[in-house]
């Protein structure tokens, strides 16, 4: 009989396959991205090993290319990050009895994508090695391809022409995986919040309008929620 590892694993993969489409073109536009600031191939690809959040990658790329000072670039990557603070916090039960290097291992894979489509399954079996299996195989699957096409992106940059504009490809991928993720009201006020902030005060210098949609997307969400809580209780 195929281990209950394997049967997670092979769900998991098949589950998140759907979504990976979008990882590609968005992989793509993040090591030409790179390579268009001026960083080598060598340093690109060692920022995407290190880094590995595509979110994160491209908000500061443009700081990083306008000599802003470290720690403004720090607090934007970390500000970007936020939200996997709460990812994690949600998921943590499936990883009881788990080993330590099996924990930080996750938590550098852990991905929008993965939480999105897997996180609730996953919670939802008592069964912690098909848990397992169904979390660490999508994530090690989208590793590879964000490796692979970033990759890609930073060999092939210097034969995009510079005139075609590839934003909207970026633009075109978020959604594709942030629109999984809005499935609750709380969820939806914080997209819609953050999205209108960051408009309003992109005007704002350093690019900090970024930082203060974020903000305000996890203020609203946050209200909202307890909102929903209270009122579910009266």
């Amino acid at each position: 009989m195929e281990s209950a590892f394997r049967h997670g694993a092979r769900e998991g993969v098949r589950d998140f396959l759907p979504l990976s489409v979008g990882l590609v073109p968005w992989a793509v536009v993040t090591g030409i991205a790179m390579r268009s600031i001026g960083l080598s191939e060598i340093e690109s690809l060692g920022m995407n090993l290190l880094v590995y959040a595509g979110t994160a990658q491209l908000g500061t790329l443009p700081l990083i290319a306008a000599g802003a000072p470290l720690w403004l670039i720090m607090l934007t990557a970390l500000a970007l990050n936020l939200r996997f603070i709460i990812f994690s916090a949600s998921i943590a039960p499936l990883f009881a009895g788990r080993s330590g290097a099996e924990r930080l291992a996750s938590s550098y894979l852990l991905v929008d994508g993965v939480y999105a489509i897997c996180a609730e399954k996953a919670l939802k079996s008592g069964d912690a090695q098909w848990r397992w299996g169904y979390f660490i195989a999508p994530s090690i699957f989208n590793w590879v391809m964000w490796q692979l096409f970033v990759a890609f992106g930073v060999f092939g940059a210097e034969f995009v022409p510079h005139d075609w504009s590839l934003e909207f490809m970026v633009t075109i991928a978020l959604m594709v995986m942030v629109l999984p993720m809005v499935r609750t009201r709380p969820m939806l006020v914080a997209a819609l919040a953050g999205g209108l902030g960051a408009v309003l005060l992109r005007g704002l210098p350093l690019r900090l309008g970024v930082v203060a949609g974020i903000v305000i997307g996890i203020g609203a969400g946050f209200v909202a929620e307890r909102w929903q809580q209270r009122r579910g209780a009266a």
